[in-house]
């Protein structure tokens, strides 16, 4: 049974969505703000989270910065219905997606599921001996999918299941390009629709990691208006 944190100083959504998840077989855990929810992660990490941005305390970016100094677990952010910069600085950060509010509870259970299932492929290898499995070498970088690393120069690089993901599409074909549709079906369920932004904003923030063990980092290249390009050494 996967445990799943929710975070937002709304009790009424705390309420519903708490029932709802439960319904649905997982254990969860609430809390009314970022500082409440840290110190009980401090103790026993969840298997993911669903952090409000707005709270009090501590906001779900303060709060998402800290757990990610230890913890790749997934999380969504509940942004507001007209709050772009949210989504965008959210992602950036190290959120694997957003959910606008007011939201259709059903669709915050799939996206849920579609995380933990990716999360589950990722750190087990249960999507079997496939390509998606093996380890990548391609120049400077090493991937292991079965263990969810990644090396840069033989320094170690630490990504949210959703930047592991469409780095390990963009370097399984180098010189090959792919759009942000199909990167989107690799990062996530068919069920599921994210827009361009939610993409390009994951590729900024995978490579400010790849930068930060090598500030001359440059093998993903942009093709505006068509996609992204991993270049080999």
């Amino acid at each position: 049974m996967s445990k799943i944190a929710l975070v937002d100083d709304d009790r009424n959504i705390l309420t519903s969505v708490a029932m709802t998840l439960e319904a649905e077989g997982f254990e969860v855990e609430t809390y009314h703000d970022g500082q409440q929810a840290l110190d009980a992660f401090n103790k026993r990490m969840p298997d993911m989270a669903v952090f409000d941005i707005k709270m009090p305390r501590m906001d779900g970016m303060d709060l998402l910065q800290r757990v990610r100094q230890k913890s790749k677990m997934p999380v969504i952010f509940l942004t507001s219905k007209d709050d772009e910069i949210d989504e965008v600085l959210g992602l950036r950060m190290g959120a694997d997606d957003y959910v606008k509010k007011p939201f259709s509870q059903r669709l915050l259970v799939e996206r849920i599921r579609a995380l933990l299932r990716r999360q589950e492929a990722v750190e087990t290898g249960a999507v079997g001996d496939t390509e998606d499995t093996k380890m990548i070498v391609r120049g400077s970088l090493s991937m292991d999918p079965l263990r969810h690393s990644v090396s840069w120069k033989n320094m170690d690089v630490s990504l949210t299941v959703t930047e592991f993901l469409l780095l390990q599409a963009l370097a399984q074909r180098p010189g090959f390009v792919k759009s942000r549709d199909q990167l989107m079906d690799v990062a996530y369920d068919d069920q599921v629709y994210v827009d361009d932004r939610t993409i390009d904003s994951h590729i900024k923030r995978l490579r400010k990691k790849m930068r930060s063990v090598d500030e001359e980092f440059s093998a993903i290249e942009t093709l505006y208006g068509i996609g992204y390009r991993y270049n080999e050494e």
